[in-house]
């Protein structure tokens, strides 16, 4: 899947954030290295640390269907410059491995990036 289809994923995925208390709305998809790519949106909840942020949901979607080998990463957010993953969910993405993350905003602006560039020295029990 090109890059241009992988960002549409994202931002599709945004539009269905639930986002009541922050209106802080963000989207990922999240492309395997099997071609399958799996999305998710940032849920929030009345008691805040139940929140999820979209890039753990699109993980934990990819994992609960058998894939754990990852590409490259969109998160998609409406922001003035584009918006880096929160640190529980660099901790997530480098659980598996080093794959590449391109953060983007809805003006188009896009840094790329990698997990080890986002979260060096990562916490590991294991290596793989």
């Amino acid at each position: 899947m090109n890059e241009t289809k992988l960002i549409e994923k994202a931002i599709e995925a945004m539009s269905k954030a639930y986002a009541p208390y922050s209106n802080f709305k963000v989207g990922a998809a999240l492309l395997t290295k099997s071609g399958k790519v799996f999305t998710g949106c940032n849920v929030e909840n009345a008691s805040f640390g139940l929140s999820v942020c979209a890039e753990r949901v699109a993980i934990f979607s990819a994992v609960s269907a058998g894939e754990m080998r990852f590409e490259k990463l969109v998160v998609v957010a409406n922001t003035d410059s584009p918006a880096s993953p929160c640190g529980a969910c660099r901790q997530v993405m480098s659980e598996f491995g080093d794959f590449e993350v391109l953060l983007v905003n809805l003006r188009g602006e896009v840094v790329r990036t990698r997990v080890s560039e986002l979260l060096p020295r990562a916490f590991k029990l294991r290596e793989g």
